[in-house]
């Protein structure tokens, strides 16, 4: 069954005389067909596993094992006929299931060979996440008619790799895949993985214990193979002298697409949104510079329209301006957008908060992470202000006023990090 696509634009269209800014938050929710079912996940959507096998996966020892029966757990939950890969990752990339650089059909005894397979894995050799995803972009090369997801495991840092050479391999590999990436323990870098995955249009997260990987991975796995459709667009046109000052994924967590811009006619781009199962709904927050009008006029700011695969038009929305003398209309600020800017600021009050603890700057820290605690208070981001608590003594919510903890576990620091960009939705679930 295919999905039904439906877009929602929420802002106040309203702008005082001279304005040229125009906010807007476009939600976007897939659902079943219009007969009411649930749409069937795509029987052609792909897996690609990557397991970290670098020397420090033996320490300790557990690591490794828990690595394996989570990629083992992985396969089992993946649906017959799908097809899968498995890659180990050191300096290099090297396949494990199949041997050859080719996708596989999952079945009951292909699973078996290639849990086999992954149960040999030994732990040696250094780190070069770029090289991974390199092997899984050739693995997936061909399979273009469905999901294409892989999941990257590591417990370390690129350290074979420089910081430009994993840009130009993301550059190379945007778009060819979606994946999400897993830091076991404490010894990889936050910054490093969200960069991946922000490339992958997916998800970073902290296993602070191996034997939590193997439900995270089921999880995973599951969440993938119930896609129903692959590589959807956001198609945004804007009106002549129109600036798109920037598009980002706001919920279910932050994601600035406005760089992955692709021109599809004059004035009009697309940007990636992934793949979409049904039940499904996201947020999205478009800025576009205009020009001013005089009051009481009125303009199309931006139409956006979400765009399958095909090129067919899934769903439509406008956003407008209206220009105004009435301060009472021009003042007033939709509570979406509103909201989804505090959620944006409370992310990077955090990131720059824990950096300033990092390099021991105590008055920007707790300034910045004040400032998150006051947030997430106001927003009711219930989550964050928990893993805030962890890392600052909070004295008073509603005003930020907290004091830096003297020890906090780096599982938590790191959590609070990697999980900064999860964002709370306005009024819960519309």
């Amino acid at each position: 069954m295919a999905l039904e696509f439906a877009v929602e634009v929420f802002q106040n269209e309203f702008l005082p005389e001279g304005a040229a800014e125009v906010n807007a938050i476009l939600t976007v929710s897939a659902t079943g067909d219009a007969g009411g079912g649930a749409a069937e996940p795509d029987a052609d959507a792909a897996q690609v596993i990557i397991v970290d096998t670098s020397g420090s996966m033996r320490y300790p020892p557990a690591k490794l094992a828990a690595a394996k029966r989570a990629t083992e757990a992985a396969i089992d939950a993946l649906r017959d006929g799908v097809k899968f890969a498995v890659i180990a990752g050191t300096e290099r990339a090297e396949m494990v299931y199949p041997a050859l650089r080719l996708l596989s059909d999952a079945s009951p005894q292909a699973r078996v060979v290639a849990k086999r397979a992954v149960a040999k894995l030994q732990a040696d050799g250094g780190t070069a996440m770029g090289q991974w995803l390199l092997l899984a972009q050739e693995v997936f090369r061909g399979h273009d008619s469905g999901p294409r997801h892989a999941i990257l495991l590591t417990d370390g840092q690129n350290q074979h790799e420089t910081p430009e050479q994993l840009t130009a391999v993301l550059d190379r590999v945007a778009g060819a895949f979606t994946g999400d990436c897993r830091g076991v323990g404490t010894d990889w870098q936050v910054a490093e993985l969200r960069r991946i995955s922000e490339a992958l249009l997916g998800t970073v997260d902290i296993v602070a214990e191996p034997e939590g990987l193997a439900e995270d991975f089921r999880a995973m796995t599951a969440t993938a193979m119930g896609k129903a459709v692959a590589d959807v667009s956001l198609r945004l046109w804007t009106p002549e002298g129109a600036e798109v000052k920037f598009l980002k994924q706001a919920s279910p967590g932050l994601l600035d697409l406005t760089d992955r811009r692709v021109e599809a006619a004059p004035r009009t781009g697309d940007y990636p949104t992934g793949a979409w199962s049904g039940a499904e709904s996201r947020d999205y927050h478009l800025c576009v510079r205009v020009k001013p009008a005089n009051v009481g006029e009125r303009m199309l700011a931006g139409r956006v329209s979400l765009v399958g695969p095909g090129g067919d038009v899934l769903g439509q929305g406008r956003v407008l301006a209206v220009w105004t003398d009435d301060t009472a209309l021009s003042t007033r600020m939709s509570p979406e957008v509103a909201h989804y800017t505090g959620q944006a600021e409370l992310a990077e009050a955090i990131q720059e908060g824990l950096e300033a603890r990092k390099s021991g700057d105590v008055e920007t820290a707790t300034a910045r992470l004040g400032r998150a605690v006051r947030l997430a208070h106001e927003s009711g981001n219930t989550g964050t202000a928990k893993l805030l608590a962890k890392v600052v003594e909070v004295q008073d919510p509603a005003t930020g006023t907290v004091k830096l903890r003297a020890r906090v576990a780096d599982v938590d620091e790191m959590t609070l990090d990697t999980r900064s960009t999860v964002t709370k939705r306005v009024g819960k679930d519309r």
